[in-house]
């Protein structure tokens, strides 16, 4: 039988305390987006259609590193908001496009406000200096372990 005096707590390490943190940050713009009506989620895609145009939902998925099956039920959803449109090519309809629609765009800014609220909320009490810190460290951890998937949830 193990020893609880020579097992380590979670508190002595680092990932208990990023995802201690992550989820508090996520959990609190998730439930600012929601009271727009949109996911966190559907938020990540009206942001990168709106920053980088019409996309191919395939082209999307590999940018976000999602499925294609989550970009489509995403994509569907936008839809049914009319915040983007799916567009298909009149020589192969199984060729499409994904677009950001004019109520999506009017959401955007927002969106982005609430982003940024939600930002000063969580880390507003740290010196600026700190906070560079902070995100040069987490930026290099994504560097060095090759981590692509865009966080939607």
């Amino acid at each position: 039988m193990s020893d609880p005096s020579q097992i380590s707590p979670l508190t002595a390490h680092l990932g208990y305390w990023l995802r201690f943190v992550s989820n508090h940050v996520s959990q609190g713009f998730a439930q600012k987006v929601e009271a727009m009506d949109v996911t966190v989620a559907e938020w990540v895609v009206l942001r990168e259609l709106l920053e980088n145009g019409p996309m191919s939902p395939s082209a999307l998925a590999d940018h976000l590193g999602l499925t294609r099956g989550a970009v489509t039920k995403l994509a569907d959803r936008l839809i049914a908001k009319g915040m983007i449109g799916r567009a298909f090519r009149i020589d192969d309809r199984r060729r499409q496009t994904l677009e950001i629609h004019q109520k999506g765009r009017d959401l955007v800014p927002g969106l982005a406000a609430l982003a940024d609220l939600n930002e000063i909320e969580f880390f507003g009490h740290m010196r600026a200096e700190d906070r560079d810190i902070l995100g040069r460290l987490m930026r290099d951890l994504v560097r060095h372990h090759h981590l692509k998937t865009i966080p939607t949830e």
